[in-house]
């Protein structure tokens, strides 16, 4: 099912409009401020505010935010994404310190790091995520840690060196089905995601990783990329609608509504994904603050 809006003209140009199943929370509660302050103070990066999260209202209010390492510049450009694509600066070796102490202010149960991909370093950043995690589980033993990292080219020994920092959870995000990927993630490739997610939990660590719908995939494709996803063994799979940043980003092809959610949520579950979470609001890093005892479990299997 999905739904097809009228778009209104303004100016000339027609402007979509959101059905009435995707509403953000506007930013307005002390917290969220105390955390903008937080962030500002550190020096750090965050997803949320890089890549315009629809979600940073109701996130930041309950300390749940995404920090973002390596910088705030990308060396790739993916269609979907609003963060800023260049040549970004080296990596900040303090930045690890200054995660790890924000962490710790904030005593949350669980949290999520991603990073920017940095394919200008020989090593794509896997030395400084290393350092990152460390410094984090030092400073925070009783939080759990998910880390979203780009492919690392496939370079599975790269991804050895992060998951021998012993993250609770490695995610790495496919986004979209194989037809698409190319158009979407452009520098990226479906294989060495593949390889990367598959290399990890023959590791023994918990994986994760998302897709975005809206963008052209037919029902099948999913299905498909699904039942890949449980052969490989991941276990938490996260499913969201794709909203473009701005029109010089790829167009949204239609609008999911949360009944199909739902129903690719059992589909996955069925499947033999342990873990789903489906909805048109939904991101990688969405909710994840309350899954502490979930991935506890999973890394105790």
């Amino acid at each position: 099912m999905s739904e097809r809006v009228h778009l209104p003209v303004v100016d000339g140009e027609p402007r979509r409009r959101h059905p009435p199943w995707i509403r953000a929370q506007l930013p307005s509660k002390p917290a969220y401020f105390e955390l903008r302050a937080m962030v500002k103070e550190l020096a750090l990066h965050t997803v949320c505010e890089s890549a315009s999260c629809p979600n940073i209202g109701e996130c930041w209010t309950r300390k749940a935010l995404t920090i973002m390492i390596l910088g705030d510049i990308c060396t790739r450009s993916c269609r979907f994404c609003d963060v800023a694509t260049g040549r970004p600066l080296p990596p900040d070796p303090d930045e690890p310190r200054r995660v790890a102490e924000m962490l710790a202010r904030l005593d949350l149960e669980h949290t999520v790091i991603t990073c920017v991909d940095r394919d200008d370093l020989r090593d794509f950043g896997a030395a400084h995520w290393a350092d990152t995690i460390r410094q984090v589980k030092a400073a925070c033993p009783r939080m759990t840690l998910e880390v979203l990292a780009g492919d690392f080219k496939g370079d599975t020994a790269l991804v050895d060196i992060v998951l021998d920092a012993d993250p609770d959870v490695f995610a790495h995000n496919l986004e979209t089905v194989p037809r698409l990927s190319r158009e979407v993630r452009v520098q990226a490739s479906y294989p060495r995601s593949y390889r990367i997610l598959e290399h990890a939990r023959k590791r023994g660590a918990v994986t994760k990783t998302g897709l975005m719908l809206g963008l052209g995939e037919e029902l099948d494709e999913v299905h498909a990329v699904i039942r890949e996803l449980a052969a490989l063994g991941v276990d938490i799979v996260t499913l969201g609608q794709y909203l473009s940043p701005s029109k010089d980003h790829l167009p949204i092809a239609r609008y999911v509504h949360p009944d199909e959610f739902a129903q690719l949520e059992a589909f996955a579950r069925d499947a033999g994904i342990a873990h789903v979470v489906a909805g048109p609001l939904v991101r990688s890093s969405y909710h994840a603050d309350g899954q502490a005892a979930l991935v506890r479990a999973l890394r105790r299997k």
